[in-house]
């Protein structure tokens, strides 16, 4: 063979390797651009909120429809069947994996460790770069459930207020009507002075007034608070701890020394007990209600308002955020946004939830009253919206700081010993004050 042949043969053979080369690089690029980008969103089933919830994935499948059609080439993927209780240790886990979810819910327990360790993204930017999102619409107690050291690094997904359950048969047989939104610390007392009692002749008390009512309820309602949002103050001292703690004393000593207990709350001799939104929706609906408090009338109203307060009280929120290593920031956003603000899917919170919207439109609108309604049996109240909207607007949300939990355990405990010890209120707060402040500064 001629070097001219050798030499035709081989370039022969590179100029098809170099069009089979470019034939796959074609094609690998288009596989490439035809290739879904994939958010991850990270999610439980089950309720937030203790109670139980059959439509899990109603709202979260609508959503991701929605936005998988509004955004093509783009898919959202969740790992499902992980429970509440599963849920922060199968995070951390994604976490340690750098497989943080882009979008995901964030369980308020959490909330302030995964801030503080760079887990979660600051949404200012986001939200100041965006004219289309306005934070008017939340309830601003809501919104500021995800906020750490004055920066949203979340956003409310789902609100639950507490209320005050009140048993109406009870109350009927005693005499009394049900308490209007606006009652006070006195009308509880008139109630209870006259409800407590020993209704069989045995020497000890078997009817009681309030069953699991708490000293930072009555703080709450009373227009206190426990420490500033940055944990660097403690109020332990001040003197609308002081009256809650004093009137929740005098509240007990009706009992004179009997323990009251769910058995006694589920038997209906108990008037009154703090009941969360969601415990309220689940009870007073369809199959749930056939399971709890059956023997008698009861509905929800506002906390009784102390001396220096009004009928508030906490509300709780689920959060959701973006991951602060997401490659899809924007989308993730996006994502966020139609978890949170779009008002048809919050709609559907009360359609296949047991909470409430973060979003003030939703919560206060006619339409809500109605799907309430339709889950009420003729003749029951149905709770106000106009209540309802009061009790998030100016509800009560917790600090978030590293030692809070602590503290309050320690609060908590020692207010425990106040009574059920005799203790003096004013000299065990302040020694009390004295320990929270020294872990503080820890």
């Amino acid at each position: 063979m001629t070097k001219y042949k050798e030499d035709k043969k081989r370039w022969k053979c590179t100029f098809f390797v170099t069009i089979v080369v470019i034939i796959c690089s074609i094609g690998g690029l288009g596989y490439l651009a035809n290739k879904p980008i994939v958010l991850e969103f990270g999610m439980f089933v089950g309720s937030n909120w203790d109670v139980a919830n059959a439509n899990s994935y109603q709202i979260i499948d609508k959503v991701i429809a929605e936005f998988e059609k509004e955004h093509p080439g783009v898919k959202v993927h969740y790992t499902g069947g992980i429970r509440k209780t599963d849920y922060a240790e199968w995070f951390a886990q994604k976490i340690l994996k750098g497989e943080t979810p882009d979008v995901a819910m964030i369980l308020s327990d959490d909330f302030d460790k995964l801030v503080s360790l760079g887990v979660i993204q600051n949404l200012d930017e986001l939200i100041k770069n965006d004219r289309s999102f306005d934070t008017n619409k939340f309830y601003e107690s809501a919104l500021n459930i995800g906020v750490y050291e004055d920066n949203q690094y979340a956003l409310p997904y789902e609100v639950v207020p507490m209320l005050m359950f009140v048993n109406k048969s009870l109350l009927k047989q005693e005499g009394f009507l049900v308490p209007e939104d606006n009652w006070t610390w006195d009308d509880l007392y008139t109630i209870c002075s006259k409800i407590t009692k020993d209704t069989d002749g045995d020497g000890i008390i078997d009817q009681f007034g309030t069953y699991n009512y708490g000293w930072t309820e009555l703080l709450y309602s009373n227009g206190g608070q426990l420490f500033n949002q940055e944990g660097s103050q403690v109020y332990l001292t001040d003197q609308k701890v002081i009256d809650s703690i004093k009137f929740l004393k005098k509240l007990l000593e009706l009992n004179k020394g009997v323990k009251v207990t769910q058995n006694d709350f589920d038997a209906g001799k108990v008037a009154f007990m703090p009941l969360s939104f969601a415990e309220y929706r689940t009870y007073k609906t369809y199959p749930y209600k056939m399971n709890k408090y059956t023997t008698f009338k009861w509905d929800c109203i506002t906390m009784p308002a102390g001396e220096n307060g009004s009928n508030l009280s906490e509300v709780n929120a689920l959060l959701m955020g973006i991951s602060s290593q997401s490659k899809h920031k924007a989308l993730a956003w996006e994502l966020l946004k139609m978890f949170t603000y779009n008002e048809a899917f919050q709609m559907d919170i009360f359609r296949y939830s047991q909470g409430a919207s973060p979003l003030k439109k939703v919560t206060g609108s006619k339409k809500t009253e109605q799907i309430l309604r339709e889950d009420t049996d003729d003749g029951e109240k149905v709770i106000d919206t106009g209540v309802l909207n009061h009790v998030i607007e100016n509800g009560v949300s917790t600090p978030k700081f590293p030692q809070y939990r602590q503290s309050m355990a320690l609060a908590t405990g020692e207010v425990d010993k106040i009574l059920s010890e005799e203790k003096d209120v004013e000299n065990t707060l302040k020694i009390t004050q004295r320990t929270i402040e020294s872990l503080l500064q820890k």
